[in-house]
């Protein structure tokens, strides 16, 4: 409570699994025991101690009608561009030409699994030795959304791939350097 800190933390429908609850200390069970999740509500009546030291920030998925809209995902993409270092990267490489449009519809601009098909795509475009990101190669991965069993605020959990589709690099294929010294893009500046 005395430090000058500040912590930013992410998670999935935080008021509907109770991280912000209290619980109580029950002396006829002697265990900690939470209240019902009835009694957490997104803009608050009953606010906890844990509560106010917290402002929760809903962050909701990208759109993609206005020209700001469009704008602000693009401006995304950028950033994520900028620090994604496969070795033959391009700039452009997710803004230019059909592809803000092309992840839009494949992730409905949400945020995690837009963050899971880059980082899918990434890991791809080194194994495969083709070192860039595009359609084609994007293509090829599978995004596991909308779960039936899944509830609709539930977090996405993508489901590993049988072990035969994986592809392994042949033994006399070069394998990549996975100590590439690329300090970003701070480093560029500075030097």
């Amino acid at each position: 409570m005395s430090l000058d800190v500040t912590l930013i933390l992410t998670g999935v429908n935080i008021p509907g699994i109770g991280l912000m609850r209290e619980a109580k200390w029950d002396k006829k069970t002697r265990q900690w025991e939470m209240p019902p999740l009835e009694s957490t509500r997104i803009h608050g009546l009953e606010i906890t101690q844990t509560e106010h030291r917290f402002e929760l920030i809903e962050i909701d998925r990208f759109r993609y009608t206005t020209s700001k809209q469009i704008q602000a995902f693009v401006d995304y993409l950028k950033g994520i561009e900028q620090h994604l270092r496969l070795l033959n990267a391009k700039e452009g490489m997710l803004t230019d030409g059909n592809m803000p449009e092309y992840l839009m519809r494949r992730t409905g601009g949400v945020i995690g699994l837009l963050g899971r098909l880059l980082e899918d795509g990434a890991q791809e475009a080194m194994e495969s030795g083709k070192e860039l990101i595009d359609q084609s190669l994007l293509d090829e991965l599978v995004l596991q959304r909308d779960e039936p069993e899944q509830p609709p605020d539930g977090p996405v959990i993508p489901a590993d791939p049988p072990a035969a589709d994986k592809k392994t690099p042949s033994k006399s294929a070069r394998r990549r350097n996975t100590t590439f010294d690329d300090h970003g893009p701070q480093a560029d500046a500075a030097g």
